[in-house]
């Protein structure tokens, strides 16, 4: 297939996209800021009827010789916005074509050659990773269009914010339930023999998985468009009870559980720093209840400066339940209580709060695990500036989120001149002569390596089967 049908397919999807291109090009210019008039123009049906032949053609040569579509979808002033999942794949733009809705995305791809105009055709919401207060100003859009009473097209949005395997629901994130209007659900399903469709962030690449799709002869879609859901007042008031709720009926549609985890937690564990974490660690849990608290990681990164500093002026004093909660300026709570029990290792109803900021040093930049021991060091060392190996058993274990730790080899590799106190610059230069200084001094005897990720691209982890197990794990203390 790769020497004959893989060539004919891929010539004739480019030559659709290319050919698409001029009615999208046309349909396009003006500002992208204004509505699109009602009732529509002669032209503008024609346009639009054009590229959704065009792109039907385009899937056809693609080996999508019929989409099997269940159910009725909504008109734009009965559902403003469409929530599709689960999302495993750039495939997924199937439904996009068919219904020419917009959707969310990021506003580098409006500069793709080709691509970027057929996209700007259907009025995307663009975010900007540039932009500090993008995510406000994209849900502000997206609350404006969905509450124009049809004058825009109805908002294409996967929830899930990235792609997974299919074999459950993570959590939705509330941008498409914050503007408290209906929405309709719509799940996707690729029942075929042979998976050639997921893209995940691990596993196969963009390129080789359109390879291999390309050579089967037949792939199977559907896309089923559920009944419209109209949120209570409730829901309206809470827009993560409103996206829990559509998902707990998306999943059942799907036959398929759900599970609290995110991509952020995903990212969280497979992060490729130096301290990669171990598949029991508790930060995942710790990183959950983070967020349930209503505190962000992107914006408490840029607070973790001043957070060490108050810290290190405190040393090694331990604060009480209630005083946590004034230092995270949040009240005393369940979600609370569960945070504070990973750091309060001999139930005595203290911790020291150095660890908490590790901890959150982590979450916030999992891939920078040098900047966080540096961040660790200034807060533990002596007047000196150096620090015991007692203390560097606190700050790896605190930033592994493992209960038990032997860094005794790691230390007297370190501390060459046997002085019984390390110094960062000592840590530092060592990391730089051992880059792979975890996996020799500390992952042999503690860590799992192989037990995460998956192959099939989903961490083993974070299967809803273990979701009461990782719960148990609140239990397990940091340290």
């Amino acid at each position: 297939m790769t020497l004959t049908l893989f060539p004919i397919r891929l010539f004739f999807a480019a030559f659709m996209m290319l050919l698409a291109w001029p009615f999208a090009f046309v349909a396009s210019i003006g500002p992208a800021d204004r509505e699109i008039e009602k009732p529509l123009s002669w032209w503008r049906k024609f346009v639009d009827v054009m590229l959704k032949a065009i792109m039907r053609t385009m899937w056809l040569a693609g080996g999508f010789h019929w989409i099997n579509v269940k159910g009725r979808q909504a008109l734009p002033t009965e559902a403003a916005i469409l929530t599709l999942a689960p999302h495993s794949s750039y495939f997924d733009a199937i439904p996009v074509t068919m219904t020419m809705a917009s959707i969310v995305m990021k506003a580098e791809s409006k500069d793709i050659p080709v691509w970027g105009t057929l996209i700007k055709y259907i009025r995307p919401v663009f975010v900007s990773r540039s932009d500090q207060d993008s995510r406000r100003k994209t849900v502000e859009e997206i609350r404006r269009r969905a509450q124009s009473n049809g004058k825009w097209p109805q908002i294409m949005i996967f929830p899930e914010g990235t792609c997974t395997n299919r074999s459950c629901l993570i959590t939705f994130k509330p941008g498409a339930f914050i503007p408290g209007v209906p929405v309709q659900p719509v799940i996707l399903r690729y029942p075929n023999k042979l998976d050639t469709i997921t893209w995940t962030w691990q596993g196969p690449g963009a390129l080789k998985i359109l390879w291999l799709t390309l050579c089967q002869f037949h792939n199977f879609v559907e896309i089923e468009f559920l009944p419209v859901y109209i949120p209570s007042e409730e829901e309206k008031r809470n827009p993560s009870l409103y996206a829990n709720n559509v998902r707990r009926i998306m999943a059942q549609a799907l036959g398929v559980p759900v599970t609290d985890y995110t991509f952020e937690d995903c990212q969280l564990a497979l992060a490729e720093g130096q301290l990669r974490l171990p598949s029991d660690t508790c930060l995942l849990e710790f990183a959950k209840l983070v967020r349930s608290l209503g505190l962000k990681p992107e914006k408490l990164e840029r607070e973790l400066d001043a957070y060490s500093g108050n810290t290190k002026r405190m040393k090694d004093k331990r604060v009480s339940l209630k005083e946590f909660a004034e230092y995270l300026e949040v009240p005393v709570s369940d979600t609370l209580e569960n945070m504070f029990a990973l750091f309060d290792e001999k139930e005595g109803g203290l911790i020291d709060l150095r660890e908490y900021v590790i901890a959150l040093s982590v979450v916030c930049r999992p891939s920078k695990t040098l900047q966080t021991i540096q961040l660790a060091f200034k807060m533990y060392q002596s007047e000196t500036g150096a620090l015991t190996e007692e203390d560097l058993t606190c700050i790896l274990k605190t930033a592994m989120g493992v209960s038990d730790l032997n860094v005794s080899n790691l230390f007297r590799a370190i501390d060459v001149d046997e002085r019984g106190e390390i110094t960062y610059e000592d840590f530092h230069k060592f990391a730089e002569m051992y880059p792979n200084f975890a996996e020799e001094y500390l992952y042999p005897d503690q860590m799992e390596t192989d037990t995460c990720p998956a192959p099939n691209g989903f961490c083993t982890d974070f299967s809803p089967e273990t979701t009461e197990d990782r719960r148990n794990h609140l239990q397990k203390k940091l340290n």
